[in-house]
């Protein structure tokens, strides 16, 4: 290896916390944005490793395959990009990419590079920039669809909670919109969790439910015939005039049911 090249490495590792300033902030005002200072902190330092592995990768001169550096420096971009558009996080790449090729054909004008040296450094970069970017692709996929599975079972298990009234007596009362996962959350979670709780009659209250399509009305109702196998009298409440309807025209077998038009009533009843 040329001592250009080691000169080249060397500065790359030893001037990592200012090229990566110098990245970040061309990066930002090429493409016009405003991130916090924090952000831009956590940003600055993941240039940083970023400079420290290319010093390192020019000297040792690795064949890049996908290193466990580039693997972990992806995950944390995809983690610092949550809430982004997955197309936000592409885009940044290219004026990355170009700034990056900018600054090492700076430096090889500077230092003497041939124009192989300069090529072989500003490829290795594109390498890493390639890895990146398919491995950010990833994690952020990945990331995003832990968040939204997270958040998805949070909101299920807040649409159907189980509130005791009193010995023996439970209120479940149905909160927004119901889809398969919800449905499939309450024959999954709800139901164990009444019979945990030795429920002998059960409230269900649906005046908080905004939509609940037909599929999903016959779904519940074999919920209810299950809860009635076991013993368990089921009580429902808030049942709004489309819903109604809907169960009518549906000729939805609704078994021993009682039906009442506000909780107050069914307290009533009990």
């Amino acid at each position: 290896m040329s001592q250009t090249l080691k000169m080249i490495s060397k500065h790359f590792v030893e001037n990592a916390n200012s090229l990566a300033i110098e990245v970040v902030e061309t990066v930002l005002s090429s493409m016009s944005l405003k991130i916090s200072n924090q952000k831009k902190e956590q940003t600055i330092e993941m240039y940083v490793e970023l400079f420290e592995f290319l010093g390192s990768s020019i000297v040792e001169k690795q064949s890049i395959g996908v290193p466990g550096v580039i693997l972990e420096w992806s995950k944390k971009n995809a983690k610092s990009q949550l809430g982004l558009r997955i197309s936000e996080i592409v885009l940044r790449y290219s004026p990355t990419r170009e700034v990056l090729n900018d600054l090492i054909t700076n430096l090889s004008e500077q230092n003497g590079l041939t124009l192989r040296e300069n090529s072989s450094v500003i490829k290795l970069v594109n390498q890493i920039l390639d890895l990146s970017l398919n491995e950010t692709v990833l994690s952020f996929e990945e990331l995003s669809d832990k968040e939204r599975k997270e958040a998805q079972k949070e909101a299920a298990e807040l649409s159907a909670p189980v509130v005791p009234i009193k010995e023996g007596v439970a209120v479940v009362p149905l909160i927004g919109t119901f889809d398969e996962y919800r449905i499939t959350y309450l024959g999954n979670k709800v139901l164990p969790k009444i019979v945990e709780m030795q429920v002998r009659q059960l409230i269900v209250d649906y005046s908080g439910v905004i939509t609940l399509d037909l599929e999903f009305t016959y779904a519940l109702a074999e919920l209810g015939k299950m809860l009635e196998l076991l013993d368990i009298e089921i009580i429902v409440t808030g049942i709004q005039p489309q819903l109604a309807q809907v169960i009518v025209q549906s000729g939805i077998d609704v078994g021993k049911t009682r039906y009442f038009a506000n909780l107050k009533h069914a307290l009533e009843y009990i």
